[in-house]
């Protein structure tokens, strides 16, 4: 019989929880990893909310620096979904914090399912890693699967973005050399909005929380290639489970909003909320970065408008998208019902 068993990294991050209710709702048996087994109960009653399967999820405890726990984990399984991956809401001091344990956790995991004969890994990587590290007169413009950030360009590149690129390279780089027939597939999503399940939620709700929760006195002039979060899900199951998908990269997007496309949607639907109306020059948003740490990450998007293609995964896996405006909508009600506005 087929092994309906899913290794899944990251089951307590805002991906890693929607990913995992939705594999379960399809079937699947589920080993969800967290750093911290102090989570396991919250999260859990996080994921029976969504799911009536939820006897079909185990949880485990790893540390994507721990060479022989993935060993263990990746013998009872056929494929590994690798969402983990450290994500920080403020610059890190050292670049390595966030890039070391994103490519040695990438290649433990690739190094476990190669060993035990393993179908497939989908990893999760980001649509950083592809629209960044350009020259000035090539921020504008339409990228896709074939473009690559330029980790050598320091200027155009934070260190977020250079981990997932590093990481990314470094599993594509094993997979041409590994000889287990492990096949690999990675997703590059753009800011991932859409329901927040509980009170820990993925850095990119902060675009919809800070138009809501009065911290902004006005909109940076930025804009994000974005996606629901259930969406981003759905893409990594089908890139799990569709043949063809084997050896690709696919970019997850539902399109391109600006920030004050956004705080529009927002305002019309909760016209009672504060939601900001100003443009904020690009200047002041410099100036403010230094009160607010939060925003120094995406200082690099001044000025740019860097768009991806998402063709690619609507026609090999018939991927259809919720609307960019459904996410935002998600997202905003979430936060309420959570008191995180």
């Amino acid at each position: 019989m087929e092994n309906k068993k899913v290794l899944l990294t990251g089951v307590t991050g805002f991906l890693g929880s929607h990913t995992a209710i939705q594999l379960l709702n399809k079937g699947y048996e589920v080993i969800g990893t967290l750093r911290n087994m102090k989570r396991a109960n919250e999260i859990k009653q996080v994921i029976a909310k969504n799911t009536s399967n939820i006897d079909r999820l185990d949880l485990a405890e790893a540390n994507l620096m721990d060479e022989n726990i993935w060993s263990d984990l990746a013998s009872e399984v056929q494929n590994i979904i690798h969402i983990a991956s450290p994500f920080p809401r403020e610059l890190p001091k050292n670049e390595n914090d966030l890039i070391i344990p994103a490519k040695t956790g990438t290649l433990n995991i690739l190094k476990a399912a190669s060993i035990h004969g393993l179908r497939r890994v989908v990893l999760t990587s980001s649509s950083g890693a592809i629209v960044y590290g350009k020259e000035k007169s090539k921020r504008k413009g339409i990228f896709d699967e074939n473009d690559w950030t330029d980790i050598t360009n320091i200027k155009d590149s934070t260190p977020y973005f250079r981990s997932k690129t590093i990481a990314e390279k470094a599993a594509w780089d094993f997979i041409e050399n590994d000889k287990s027939g492990l096949e690999l597939t990675t997703i590059c999503p753009g800011a991932i909005l859409g329901p927040i399940l509980e009170k820990d939620f993925g850095t990119s709700a902060n675009i919809v929380i800070k138009a809501m929760d009065g911290s902004s006195p006005a909109i940076p002039k930025i804009g994000f290639d974005m996606v629901d979060v259930r969406s981003v899900a759905d893409l990594h199951i089908r890139a799990m489970e569709v043949p063809e998908a084997a050896g690709e990269r696919f970019v997850g997007s539902a399109g391109f909003l600006t920030f004050e496309e956004v705080a529009s949607i927002i305002r019309k639907k909760y016209p009672n909320k504060k939601v900001p109306k100003f443009s904020l020059p690009n200047f002041a948003v410099r100036l403010f970065s230094n009160l607010d740490k939060t925003i120094k990450p995406i200082l690099i998007d001044l000025g740019a408008e860097r768009r991806v293609n998402n063709n690619k995964a609507i026609k090999l896996l018939d991927w259809q998208p919720i609307s960019t405006k459904e996410a935002v909508l998600a997202c905003a009600e979430s936060a309420i019902k959570l008191s995180l506005v």
